[in-house]
Formats: C-alpha cells, sequence, structure tokens
C-alpha cells in the first residue's frame, strides 16, 4: 500500500481510465470514489475497475458505498469522517474485507484505531481542489507529530498521506514515517500520467530502503 491512487474526472480521464492509468504505471492499490454517481453508475464503473484490478493484481477499494462492496467484488472500503461509523460497517462486512478511515487528527486516529480500521489516510498534506469540506491543512510537522502521538499511545496501524502531494514532496512526507503516499491530480494533470506513477512509485521504493 505504499502508493495508492485514488480516482476522479477532470474532463480528460474518465474514472476507470485514469484507474488504468495508474496501474500501468506500477500502481498496485487503487480507490474508485464517485462522489456524486448514483449506485448504477457506481456499479458500472466499478465493474470495469474489478477487471483492471484482477489484470494488474491490484487490490480494489471504493469510497463510502458500503452496500456496494460485495457486488462490485471489491476488497474493501474507505470511509469518510463523516461516512459510516468503522465498527459499525465491520459487524456488516466481516473480518475478511480491508477498511480504511480518513484522519486529520491524533484523536481521529485513535478513535479509527479503536474501532477496528485496518489503515488510515491522513490528511491533507496541502490544499487540494479533488476534495470538498477540506479539514485543516498538516504540513510535514503535523505527521511528525500524529505519528509520535501514535507511538506515545501504542497505536500501531499503517497510515498514508493524501492530499496535494507532489512527486518533490515524497522523500520528506515518508520521512515522518508514514507507511505510504496517496495521489490523485498529480497523475491525472501530468502530461503523462503513467510516467508520473512510475515516477511516484520509484519514490516511494526508494524513501523506504
Amino acid at each position: 500500500m505504499a502508493l495508492q491512487f485514488i480516482s476522479h474526472s477532470n474532463g480528460v480521464h474518465a474514472y476507470a481510465d485514469g484507474i488504468e492509468l495508474a496501474l500501468k504505471g506500477g500502481c498496485r492499490w487503487v480507490q474508485l470514489r464517485m462522489k456524486e454517481a448514483t449506485d448504477a453508475e457506481f456499479v458500472a464503473e466499478a465493474k470495469k475497475v474489478k477487471a483492471l484490478c484482477e489484470e494488474y493484481h491490484a487490490v480494489f477499494i471504493i469510497d463510502d458505498k458500503v452496500n456496494l462492496v460485495r457486488q462490485t467484488g471489491a476488497d474493501g472500503v474507505h470511509l469518510g469522517k463523516n461516512d459510516m461509523p468503522i465498527d459499525e460497517v465491520r459487524r456488516i462486512l466481516g473480518p475478511e474485507y480491508i477498511i480504511g478511515g480518513t484522519a486529520n487528527t491524533l484523536d481521529d486516529v485513535e478513535r479509527l484505531y479503536r474501532a477496528g480500521a485496518d489503515y488510515i489516510g491522513c490528511g491533507p498534506f496541502r490544499f487540494t481542489t479533488t476534495k470538498k469540506n477540506l479539514s485543516p491543512v498538516l504540513g510535514i510537522e503535523g505527521y511528525r507529530k500524529i505519528i509520535r502521538g501514535m507511538r506515545q499511545r501504542g497505536i500501531v496501524l499503517p497510515m498514508v498521506a493524501i492530499g496535494g502531494i507532489l512527486p518533490d514532496d515524497v522523500r520528506a512526507i515518508m520521512g515522518t514515517g508514514v507507511s505510504g503516499v496517496a495521489v490523485s491530480g498529480a497523475v491525472l494533470t501530468a502530461g503523462n500520467p503513467i510516467g508520473e506513477t512510475q515516477k511516484f512509485c520509484r519514490l516511494v521504493e526508494s524513501a523506504t530502503e
């Protein structure tokens, strides 16, 4: 899960098309995020993504739509701060599915940890236009404080940094102790999305050596 790709449609690449570009670039953990879609629209796109993830042996996570996890064949679901509580979702889905949660503070992290989250998406690193109702920006020091607090509280949980991350940010972010980074706009707005994903993969891998 060192590099995650989160989909969005930017008028150039559709959701599944963007995910395919990220997979071709070496990303092996993708999240289908379609906030404004109907269930029917979501399922139609998810079927394309599921087939791609099987082809590339990638983990397939869907955003928010707990009711569609089994129908889409997803490996799990990611829940925002205002979505269904993780412990309730765990009762619905059982232990075999991956459940991630969004955090912005150490208290968020502890709450998700105690509720049974498998990983945390923590951010935003900086301001980003790909998400509405943005939480306060964390920056490098924000991640350092949260990771330090997790160690003090005995919380062991993979954490992925998210929010406006660019290639030049990766080494410093990974140096805070997070497990990985999530990208979206930086890949889809690049002139060569496949090459940009490859760059992110190399940077994350070198930062963990």
